[in-house]
């Protein structure tokens, strides 16, 4: 490979943001460094267009509603239009007009960005090479290893971070929830480091952040770390297997549960434990949210490996008990030994979201940087290989909205809605995910990234 240390116009006119037939000029000004935003676009008609708070986009396939032989879907329909960006807003949708003098998109798909709802981009190798070192003692050996390494990593930390997220924008992504490290180890830097990156990337990515304590709330002392997180800029009081690390469930999600009430925070919590314990967990934080409604639907479970050792009853009843509940699952999809139940946690209304979670670094190697891969891999292990069930699977990918609902009606776009979008080489959403669709275009807030 040639030599990574390309400056941010040279990547920028290289990568895959800069096609669908749109060569970004020399006179490139980056959005995220200007008030008056321009940004030099060749056609094919050669027109320079000023690319700012305004434009309009033509050319765009945007899927319209299913074809049906004998009451199964068999094709998705699309038509062309126009989309006039105003503010960061999608200010007019209108009928396709070829010939107008704007932004070609080229007949490329446009669908809502991709949302990563569960990475660590405060913690990667990325940018550089190394892999998984040999593993002893478990989640306890691991916190162990960080208790060693972290203050190294610390120092490039901010680079590395936003280096993973110019590789989570390359595949169409433009929003993360970010689990970020708050232990006596790191303190508040980690914190500090990430925000710094996030400060720098505000105009192209948007990120909401979880306080995380990877070494245990009371296994290593968190809790003084965590209280004066909380009283920052972040989003979530996360958690890591209360019993298994802290070795009390109800002290921990005690803690945390308070802790997010008294600052009006959600919660994310790390939940590996596949056994007993790991159900426990599940029903006591089910039976705190009930109790404080306002945690209804800012709570979620990560990974809960634990339903995917219950028997179909047992997951079908957890499922109904998360949905009324209105708690979360976060799933990395993982494969091998466990499979998740998934479509069962979907048939109950439960909102299921996905993430890369780790990518190169001490934990895991394999992190690729794309939720459109991940929506794939779910598509394969549960079978979905229809066109409506690969339609159905993009929300894994979008964290929530796809453009049509269940009965073919258009439910994305709408006029109003906030100009986080992506474009991609595919003719539909199941042709996206089935081919895990090249990305041509990512805009977010009507910043072209």
């Amino acid at each position: 490979m040639k030599n990574s240390n390309i400056t941010r116009k040279d990547f920028l006119r290289n990568s895959v943001y800069g096609v669908a037939g749109l060569v970004v000029g020399s006179s490139f000004v980056n959005t995220a460094a200007a008030s008056v935003n321009s940004v030099n676009i060749e056609t094919d008609s050669k027109l320079n267009l000023a690319v700012g708070k305004n434009y309009t986009i033509k050319n765009v396939r945007l899927e319209t509603g299913f074809e049906y032989e004998k009451e199964e879907v068999v094709r998705t329909k699309t038509e062309l239009f126009c989309i006039e960006i105003s503010d960061g807003k999608i200010k007019s949708i209108s009928a396709n007009k070829p010939n107008i003098e704007a932004v070609d998109a080229k007949g490329f798909l446009m669908l809502p960005a991709f949302r990563d709802m569960h990475i660590h981009l405060d913690k990667t190798f990325y940018n550089d090479w190394q892999a998984v070192k040999r593993r002893t003692g478990g989640v306890k050996g691991m916190i162990a290893l960080e208790q060693q390494i972290l203050p190294e990593m610390l120092k490039d930390s901010t680079q590395k971070a936003e280096k993973l997220i110019e590789l989570l924008q390359s595949h169409g992504t433009s929003f993360a929830r970010s689990h970020v490290n708050i232990e006596p180890t790191s303190k508040l830097q980690s914190l500090k480091n990430l925000q710094k990156a996030l400060e720098n990337k505000k105009n192209t990515f948007g990120a909401e952040l979880v306080a995380f304590p990877q070494h245990g709330v009371f296994y290593t002392d968190s809790v003084p770390y965590l209280k004066e997180a909380a009283k920052m800029d972040i989003d979530f009081i996360g958690g890591l297997d209360p019993y298994s690390i802290d070795g009390a469930i109800e002290k921990t999600i005690d803690f945390t549960v308070q802790l997010a009430l008294d600052n009006n925070k959600g919660i994310d919590i790390h939940l590996h434990e596949s056994g007993e314990s790991g159900v426990k967990t599940i029903e006591y934080l089910i039976a705190k949210v009930n109790e404080n409604k306002a945690l209804k639907g800012k709570t979620f479970l990560s990974h809960c490996f634990a339903l995917g050792k219950l028997d179909a009853a047992k997951q079908e009843e957890m499922a109904e008990k998360l949905s009324n509940a209105q708690v979360g699952i976060v799933s990395t999809v993982p494969f091998g030994g466990l499979i998740m139940p998934i479509p069962t946690l979907m048939k109950h209304g439960v909102n299921v979201m996905t993430g890369n979670d780790s990518i190169i670094d001490h934990w895991n190697t394999f992190g690729t940087g794309s939720v459109l891969q991940k929506a794939n891999l779910a598509a394969q292990l549960y079978g979905q290989v229809t066109e409506l069930g690969l339609s159905r699977m993009l929300k894994l990918a979008t964290a929530g909205p796809i453009p049509l609902d269940d009965k073919g009606i258009q439910q994305w776009p709408k006029t109003g809605d906030t100009a986080n979008l992506v474009f991609l080489d595919a003719s539909c959403s199941a042709e996206a995910v089935s081919r895990i669709s090249s990305v041509r275009i990512l805009i977010h807030n009507g910043n072209i990234v």
